[in-house]
């Protein structure tokens, strides 16, 4: 698509979907233009950050990308701490761990597939997200499992661990993964791959990166408001609504990004778009609105449902699964798809 087309759309739904929330009272007009804006903003985002992963490195870039992504899944998870909708928060963030995991790793290994018979990436990688998703399971597991037998004061304390152990464990994650492990854990499969031509500098780059994660948690925050109504409207239960959609499309600017990357033989940054993504969520955005609650005086355990916990578990298995031998094809991608499906038909009919 020409560039001027690009930025004239991205603008002009932009500006409809801001009049649409302002100006009008019709939810579904105001949720069908929000997410026009957001899949135009995602595909922005998308862009620049591959114009960033070239001047940062895939792996950076992928980090960068998971980031901003999850900005706008962190600023809705506030505002609903804020009057305190536990659950959905809670539904939401399973359905970014199973999203990312899922969904969007498995659209990733499809559009790559089909267009390369087999792509691959560092193996080394793919084995510690499979431990690391593993800690995150387990550390969502311990508090359902206790619940029984600890009074809820103190399973708000040792959610607070909990809490803290994961934000400790991700940032060390991260000082292995990108400081003293950098090297070892580099996607070989991209670096005899010629650069192609780039339409920004590093510093354009970087800015449009953040001024369209800043209107993708804007227009984010405005879909959440008309889906409110339109769930009603539809019969959606509140556990599918964060579970599914609240989930989708506070991660529609990673979706397109990874997949964008697989169709250029990029897996090995599509898989940290991805998975990194669900670590980011687990490890790190999932705690820290533990601690972000307790600013509102209306603190939120780590408690999660069984249906929300199996999902998880099923999720991180079989994406731990296809992934762990550091190659990929497009049927690996359909099954991921079809787990996918398959959660949120039983969401769908869960009351």
């Amino acid at each position: 698509m020409n560039q001027k087309l690009f930025f004239t759309l991205v603008i002009v739904l932009t500006a409809i979907s801001g009049w649409a929330h302002y100006f009008t009272h019709s939810a579904g007009l105001q949720f069908v233009t929000t997410s026009a804006a957001i899949i135009m903003l995602a595909a922005l985002l998308g862009k620049a950050t591959e114009n960033v992963a070239h001047y940062a490195g895939e792996r950076v870039g992928g980090f960068l990308n998971a980031t901003f992504g999850n900005a706008a899944e962190l600023i809705i998870a506030i505002f609903l701490i804020k009057e305190g909708l536990f659950d959905m928060v809670k539904a939401s963030i399973t359905g970014s761990i199973i999203g990312n995991l899922l969904l969007v790793l498995g659209l990733s290994v499809i559009a790559g597939g089909l267009k390369f018979k087999q792509q691959r990436f560092n193996p080394m990688l793919a084995g510690h997200n499979a431990s690391l998703m593993l800690l995150a399971v387990i550390a969502l597991f311990i508090p359902a499992v206790f619940l029984k037998q600890i009074h809820a004061e103190r399973t708000e304390t040792l959610s607070l661990i909990i809490s803290g152990l994961l934000i400790i464990a991700y940032i060390l994650w991260l000082f292995f993964s990108m400081v003293t492990h950098k090297e070892e854990l580099a996607d070989k499969a991209v670096e005899e791959e010629e650069a192609e031509g780039h339409m920004w500098g590093k510093g354009t780059s970087i800015l449009i990166l953040i001024v369209a994660t800043v209107f993708v948690a804007i227009t984010s925050e405005w879909l959440v408001h008309s889906i409110k109504e339109v769930a009603a409207h539809l019969g959606w239960s509140e556990i599918f609504v964060g579970a599914f959609v609240i989930a989708i499309v506070g991660n529609a600017a990673e979706h397109s990004a990874a997949v964008f990357l697989a169709m250029k033989n990029k897996i090995g940054a599509s898989v940290e778009i991805a998975v990194g993504s669900s670590l980011q969520i687990a490890l790190f955005v999932a705690p820290t609105l533990v601690f972000v609650s307790l600013l509102f005086g209306k603190p939120m355990d780590l408690v999660f449902t069984s249906y929300e916990l199996a999902a998880i578990g099923v999720g991180a298995f079989i994406a731990s699964s296809i992934s762990r031998d550091g190659s990929t094809n497009w049927y690996e991608g359909v099954l991921l798809v079809i787990v996918y499906i398959i959660l949120g038909a039983a969401f769908y009919f869960l009351a």
